[in-house]
């Protein structure tokens, strides 16, 4: 009887793992990585998820007051064998795997800019409002083995305020291949002057109006940081996910009257029902 339970049992750890393998071999994601979503489910055409995140975070570069806020979640995806394409809130863009240790991408996004209102307590009165603008962004990741346990990253923003680039490492979690589990980034970011001062420069008309001193940042380090991203599928269509971010400020940037604060922080969580 013993030996009847025993075969029994591994029979269903057995049918259990198989499943398991050819459940996530059906929702292969075009790379397994919990930071970029893939609604596809493995298969060519179209993936839609729709949801919603919850975020506490500071409320504008360089702030103290933190605020929570509500933000729709969520893309329309078309898969072509390595490649996306996607719409994802204000932005439209493309990623594909030119090479099994190669991703790249590409898109073109907005930038809403900061409001003078941003700040409840009124550290940004007379500054005025941020220029709004159009986005480019261009990234590429290479991974030191098939399974993207461990990568490099490289990220260039370019746009009508100005440049910048991030570069860093990352390390993911978990053995999903379906972009479940979890991962953490180490990264450095720098800006030319002209996207250093969009958030922490003042001019002579916005000293004269806010009475902080006129400040001229230069180009070079912006900060170093490290994101951690988390996503879970609940069932078949639903999907928890998280991140959370923190950002240290250099020396230059933590001068400027604006930056009231040395750090940026956020932490998020959000649900997406994937049709």
């Amino acid at each position: 009887m013993k030996k009847i339970t025993s075969s029994l049992l591994i029979m269903f750890l057995q049918t259990f793992l198989f499943q398991t393998a050819l459940a996530q071999d059906e929702n292969k994601a075009l790379v397994p990585l919990p930071s970029l979503d893939d609604f596809t489910r493995g298969e060519d055409g179209w993936g839609f998820g729709l949801g919603l995140t919850i975020e506490y975070e500071t409320a504008y570069e360089g702030s103290d007051e933190f605020e929570f806020e509500l933000q729709p979640a969520g893309a329309v995806q078309w898969r072509k064998g390595d490649n996306i394409f996607y719409w994802a809130g204000e932005a439209l863009g493309w990623r594909g795997l030119p090479a099994d240790t190669w991703l790249l991408e590409a898109l073109v996004g907005f930038d809403e800019g900061r409001e003078e209102s941003d700040s409840d307590k009124g550290y940004l009165d007379g500054l005025g409002d941020g220029d709004e603008g159009v986005e480019l962004v261009l990234q590429a990741r290479h991974t030191f083995s098939a399974d993207w346990r461990y990568w490099l990253v490289g990220r260039v923003v370019t746009g009508e305020n100005g440049n910048l680039g991030l570069f860093g490492v990352g390390r993911r979690f978990g053995d999903q291949i379906d972009g479940t589990g979890s991962e953490i980034n180490l990264v450095g970011v720098f800006h030319d002057s002209e996207f250093a001062n969009k958030d922490f420069g003042i001019n002579a008309e916005q000293a004269a109006a806010s009475g902080l001193d006129e400040t001229r940042l230069s180009s070079g380090l912006r900060s170093v940081g490290v994101d951690y991203n988390y996503r879970h599928n609940i069932n078949d269509n639903w999907q928890i996910y998280g991140e959370a971010l923190y950002e240290y400020y250099s020396s230059d940037v933590r001068s400027s009257p604006i930056a009231r604060s040395n750090y940026e922080a956020e932490i998020g969580v959000g649900f997406i029902y994937i049709f």
